[in-house]
């Protein structure tokens, strides 16, 4: 019994253990994590390391193992942190797609300001036991029972997979043009030559490269129509569903 009851407690998530007291006073779990989401956003989860961290943090690694014990637990952490700043709109609020998109747009915007926060999601450990991302999960939740999904699961799993999914391509996207020093509307530019001579053999998107070389292209515009775009197919997938008993 007692070997089953050492197992149990040993989940690999820093929200299954308690928080440590730092031997430094100014120190913190807090300020740990604030420091790493600024390096996460300058140059991303491979730049990241415990050691790089405690040298910009003027403390020893080891001090930094007192709050959290691995990468692993760093990252669970900092993607809680960031959820912070995902609005959801009230349950009641009187339209539900428009708050469902709202919350969505938010989650985008979250996601886009945090590049790395999308590509980790599915591998920061237990991330969404943390108390930000459950708090977001409820008023997801609040939401779409309110609009009347007898089973709110459903729909927050469809729509956050979109975004996500969007999200992660996008900020995948940016973070090239980001590399290459030039502007979006640059790089674009750049690129399209290229673009258009790899797609010469296909019909359908020879036409499209060919189009865009001669127009003008707001990149910033062109991205937020392709998301909103699949943003309506999903929600009006979901209006659908809504009709049907039990969904």
């Amino acid at each position: 019994m007692a070997a089953r009851t050492t197992k149990q407690s040993s989940i690999p998530s820093v929200w299954a253990r308690p928080q440590r007291e730092s031997d430094q006073p100014t120190l913190s779990r807090a300020t740990i994590v604030r420091e790493a989401i600024v390096m996460l956003d300058a140059e991303g989860v491979e730049a990241l390391s415990m050691r790089k961290l405690a040298t910009r943090l003027n403390a020893g690694a080891a001090s930094l193992y007192r709050h959290v014990a691995t990468k692993d637990e760093l990252m669970e952490l900092a993607v809680d942190e960031v959820a912070a700043e995902i609005h959801v709109p009230p349950a009641d609020s009187p339209d539900w797609r428009a708050a469902a998109g709202e919350a969505a747009g938010a989650f985008r915007s979250t996601a886009l300001r945090h590049p790395w926060l999308s590509s980790v999601l599915g591998q920061a450990g237990l991330a969404y036991l943390g108390p930000n991302l459950m708090a977001f999960s409820e008023r997801l939740a609040a939401l779409f029972t309110a609009a009347g999904f007898a089973k709110p699961s459903g729909p927050i799993d469809t729509l956050l997979s979109y975004v996500i999914g969007m999200s992660t391509t996008e900020a995948a996207w940016l973070t090239t043009v980001a590399r290459s020093g030039e502007t979006e509307a640059e790089f674009i530019a750049r690129l399209m030559p290229a673009a258009q001579q790899a797609a010469a053999p296909h019909e359908h998107l020879a036409e499209r490269y060919t189009e865009a070389l001669t127009t003008t292209i707001d990149p910033v515009a062109l991205r937020d129509d392709k998301f909103t775009y699949g943003l309506e197919v999903v929600l009006d997938g979901l209006a659908l569903r809504l009709k049907t008993p039990g969904s």
